[in-house]
């Protein structure tokens, strides 16, 4: 018996995974006595529950669903959106370090502690909470993608309308791959150019689902709001602890029925272009090149900092070597889990082939098309749980940032309960915030890349925060402002303006290729006449498609049925390709990896110049301010409350009782020399890296 698309025995795991969540709430709740307790679990957790908060936070199985699209579209190189992060592993056995030492509630608080006024503080706040309702709707939509494919209508009962999607989707990826071969004939452009405006729109679809935008953001949002407002924290990270283990089952589940029905790695390798398997680069139309990659890193590196999430956990642990080896033993777990949500990724193209319309589609279209009943619902509820406590998180942390530095000091001197009773309110009204952000997104692979760029606003800052004396709090606010209006304001209000998204120059292309590539003949290519046999060398014309030079999402038709309609930009406009032109560089030229390399290094490399020129030309922070907040960050956390209180006030009475670890000790610069333990972190996270990079190109290689 199936209930809106779904099996009874799937719908009945769904339902008793909601009761355990809201058990666990309940149950947390009587833990939760004021505000440390709420916003970090009274700095009391241990390496299991900060390894289990920082696999949630990096591996939300939301990914699985970005990673495997990104890899459909782009081949293995795809994966580098979620793996790119696998180099600054090492970096974390230091930063977590930071984040603990400060002593601290919300990493707002770090910029009234460190230039004694708040009102960074208070733009800090004001801009995470965009970013965290931004992060909050990624995760609706991630979900609600997945999802819908598991809960298809049957095509009995589709409407007119509905019928007309479906037929149009199906007659579309024939042409489509008639043109990507070169082999459309001239009288059916005119009928492609049509459907492909339809299909940029997102209007075409292989199939229709019972599942709502708005009833199962509203549903499952509502669940959230309970847990978290009963149990803060602690309620995020035991749910946490249970999605480490369905993440893991999830992640891994689909790769054996996927390989049965292709026929194995060899078939895979036979059915997918080889070049998909690469690394560094799936083809012409494929952003990731080991430049593009390169810039992403820069840009991860000067960024990951930025998030609060780094303060509410690295903040919550019981110790400096649980922060620690929460988040590198969290980091390496997540790259592992990438590996298979990329494979999976390579699985969907030689199952679906390579013209879905939407491919943010492909892990639920997968798990619907391979998986029996029963491991159906262990699916939703690994998805659906992830998205409760990936939100979950979000949420606290928002909470802190409004309770902490946007209300207490509007309305201080209030009553501890009175403060609680503000930071459960601001739950679900972060919650619903992010469904009205939710329904006005559609591409959940912008949205990791839009997070990106924002952390650099506030990463660069942060990090030169703790590694640099000089800087000045003036620096940072033209710092902040000018990028905030490249990275942020522009490219959400040019798509708006009318004149501007629809203006001829901004809606320019890159011009078209067409390449003769070397790939091995597939049984399609032996049925056209292009080949003797499968597995044969053969030499094919590719086309490659233009792309939008200016908008993330594309270009398209005001009126799909008019060939001769204005054309509009979809999606976030790319300010820093924009300006790259104004020096007459040539970006139609580029391909889809120069335009990506082009807006990394210029958002990872502006912050800097901007924080280093400004701050030695303005007047420096009061020095006795600045001495106590390093001597307080040299200061080891102590075993107890009481002994690390005692620890800070001698370091506050002799600022200068470790300037002996500096190593450029007559500098600005606070850079300190290891001692065992940070060496043999850092050397033991390297060697990791190193392993996961081997494991990932001999998983690929199987087959081969």
């Amino acid at each position: 018996m199936h209930v809106l698309g779904l099996h009874w025995i799937d719908g009945l795991i769904v339902v008793l995974y909601i009761i355990g969540v809201l058990a666990i709430g309940k149950l947390l709740s009587h833990g939760v006595k004021n505000e440390k307790d709420f916003f970090l679990g009274g700095r009391s957790l241990g390496k299991w529950f900060q390894f289990f908060l920082s696999f949630g936070s990096m591996a939300d199985p939301g990914q699985a669903t970005t990673t495997s699209s990104s890899v459909y579209r782009q081949g293995a190189g795809g994966a580098w959106l979620a793996l790119i992060t696998l180099f600054l592993t090492p970096y974390y056995w230091f930063t977590n370090v930071w984040f603990r030492r400060v002593r601290l509630t919300t990493t707002a608080d770090l910029f009234a502690d460190r230039f004694g006024n708040r009102f960074l503080g208070s733009l800090y706040a004001v801009t995470t909470i965009l970013v965290i309702i931004v992060s909050i709707a990624g995760g609706n939509v991630v979900a609600l993608k997945t999802l819908q494919p598991l809960m298809p209508k049957t095509p009995s009962s589709y409407t007119a309308a509905e019928k007309g999607k479906v037929d149009g989707y199906r007659e579309f990826v024939q042409l489509r791959k008639d043109r990507v071969a070169n082999l459309l004939p001239e009288t059916k452009v005119a009928r492609y150019d049509l459907l492909k405006n339809y299909y940029d729109r997102g209007e075409l679809q292989p199939y229709v689902t019972y599942l709502h935008p708005v009833i199962f953001f509203a549903v499952s949002s509502f669940l959230v709001a309970i847990f978290i407002m009963l149990g803060g924290l602690k309620a995020s990270a035991m749910v946490d602890a249970i999605q480490a283990i369905l993440v893991i089952l999830i992640s891994i589940v689909l790769i054996p029925f996927g390989l049965a029905k292709v026929g194995g790695t060899e078939m895979l390798h036979k059915k997918v272009p080889e070049v998909m398997f690469n690394l560094f680069g799936g083809g012409a139309m494929s952003e990731y090149t080991w430049y593009s990659i390169g810039a992403l890193l820069l840009v991860q590196f000067v960024g990951i900092v930025g998030s609060q999430a780094n303060m509410t956990i690295a903040g919550s642990a019981t110790n400096e070597l649980a922060a620690r080896l929460g988040a590198v033993t969290g980091g390496f777990s997540k790259r592992f889990v990438t590996i298979a949500w990329a494979y999976c990724g390579l699985i969907a193209l030689a199952i679906f082939g390579p013209a879905l319309s939407d491919p943010d589609q492909v892990w639920g279209l997968l798990t619907g098309s391979l998986l029996p009943v029963g491991l159906i619902g262990v699916m939703i509820i690994g998805i659906l749980g992830g998205k409760l406590a990936l939100l979950g998180a979000q949420s606290v942390v928002m909470s802190g940032l409004v309770v902490k530095n946007l209300y207490e000091p509007l309305f201080p001197g209030k009553s501890e309960r009175h403060y609680m009773l503000i930071a459960r309110l601001t739950v679900p009204v972060a919650l619903i915030m992010g469904i009205a952000v939710g329904l006005y997104l559609n591409s959940v692979i912008a949205l990791p890349k839009l997070a990106i760029v924002l952390l650099v606003v506030w990463g660069v800052p942060i990090t030169m925060i703790f590694l640099w004396r000089r800087l000045t709090e003036t620096a940072v606010r033209i710092q902040v402002v000018a990028t905030l209006i490249l990275i942020a304001v522009i490219p959400w209000s040019v798509p708006n303006i009318r004149a501007l998204a629809q203006s001829s120059v901004l809606t320019q292309m890159t011009r078209e290729r067409i390449a003769e590539v070397r790939t091995i003949a597939t049984p399609a290519d032996v049925a056209a006449g292009l080949a003797a046999a499968a597995g044969q060398t053969i030499t094919k014309t590719q086309r490659t498609e233009p792309v939008s030079v200016y908008f993330e999402e594309g270009v398209v038709r005001l009126d799909p049925k008019n060939p001769d309609s204005p054309k509009t930009g979809l999606g976030l406009f790319r300010t820093e390709v924009w300006l790259i032109s104004l020096l007459g560089v040539d970006v139609a030229g580029f391909n889809a990896a120069q335009l990506m390399t082009t807006r990394y290094v210029v958002d990872a490399l502006l912050p800097i110049l901007i924080l280093l020129v400004a701050s030695w030309l303005t007047k420096p922070t009061d020095p006795a301010r600045v001495a106590r907040f390093y001597a307080r960050m040299k200061t080891p956390v102590g075993p107890t409350a009481i002994e690390d209180a005692k620890a800070v006030e001698a370091s506050y009475a002799n600022p200068t009782r470790y300037d002996y670890l500096k190593l450029f000790p007559r500098s600005d610069w606070e850079f300190t020399k290891w001692n065992r333990q940070d060496a043999l972190g850092f050397l033991g996270c390297c060697a990791l890296v190193g392993v996961i990079l081997v494991f990932f190109k001999a998983v690929l290689m199987i087959g081969s």
